[in-house]
């Protein structure tokens, strides 16, 4: 198998319910396991938080994820996003409407000054999205 490079966003107690939300968006085959999948003891409620996600879909998209473990801190940040791309407007434009749905949109996905159409929102979950639908040179 070739070396990819593939997103893994942390987050603070809820990335079932947000992978579970992006395979809603995108389709593919999630996994899940839990921290008490691989035996984590501790509190209580650590045993049913996500210690790796991966969501794989049929465009050929990998995002993984989990719950930040036990003892550590959540430091969300704007040190990442997370870009899709391609020519396939409808696909795009549908991924659009339901990351930035009870998002926030920062810009619009609109045609931009490059030629293409561009969008970049905020999900519920925090995670930003950059959504680039390449337009076809005349």
């Amino acid at each position: 198998m070739p070396s990819r490079l593939n997103p893994y966003v942390s987050f603070d107690g809820d990335a079932r319910q947000a992978m579970e939300f992006y395979k809603g968006v995108f389709g593919g085959t999630l996994s899940l396991n839990t921290f008490g999948d691989f035996g984590q003891k501790g509190a209580a409620d650590a045993a049913d938080k996500i210690m790796h996600s991966m969501l794989e879909t049929d465009s050929g998209f990998t995002l993984m994820g989990a719950d930040v473990p036990p003892g550590m801190d959540h430091k969300p940040g704007n040190n990442i996003s997370v870009s899709v791309s391609g020519d396939d407007a409808e696909e795009l434009r549908g991924y659009w409407a339901k990351l930035s749905g009870d998002g926030t949109v920062s810009v619009p996905l609109e045609k931009q000054m490059w030629g293409d159409v561009f969008g970049m929102c905020t999900d519920r979950f925090g995670i930003t999205w950059l959504i680039n639908i390449s337009e076809q040179q005349a």
